[in-house]
């Protein structure tokens, strides 16, 4: 959603996306797979949801901890407890621990439903 450059042991790189939805697998620039796209779209829901994201700080650094750490202040009690339940699985650290897009899909939908009494 935008470019950043980051800098290590002294050597700037371009980095695509913001730093803001960027998985904890690629702050720690180890493999990655469609799951961390599931992170970023959580990291996006999350944003919709609290107008701001979830992981904030005032360097690079801060925010590699916070990712990391995987702890993000609560979503408005006015929201369902299905989407904070789908935000929460979506922003799990490890992502052996997120849904996969089929798995995100059919709670999603379950969530619709429910939320509109269709279940």
């Amino acid at each position: 959603m935008n470019v950043s450059k980051v800098i290590k042991d002294t050597m700037c790189f371009t980095q695509t996306g913001t730093p803001y939805y960027a998985s904890p697998e690629v702050w720690k620039d180890i493999p990655y797979d469609t799951k961390s796209d599931i992170w970023s779209l959580g990291c996006l829901i999350y944003e919709m949801a609290a107008l701001r994201p979830p992981f904030m700080a005032d360097n690079m650094e801060g925010l590699y901890k916070r990712v990391l750490k995987g702890i993000y202040p609560k979503v408005s009690t006015k929201y369902s407890k299905y989407l904070k339940n789908l935000i929460r699985m979506m922003l799990q650290v490890d992502p052996e621990n997120r849904p996969n897009i089929n798995s995100l899909l059919e709670f999603a939908e379950i969530s619709f439903n429910k939320i509109f009494n269709k279940v």
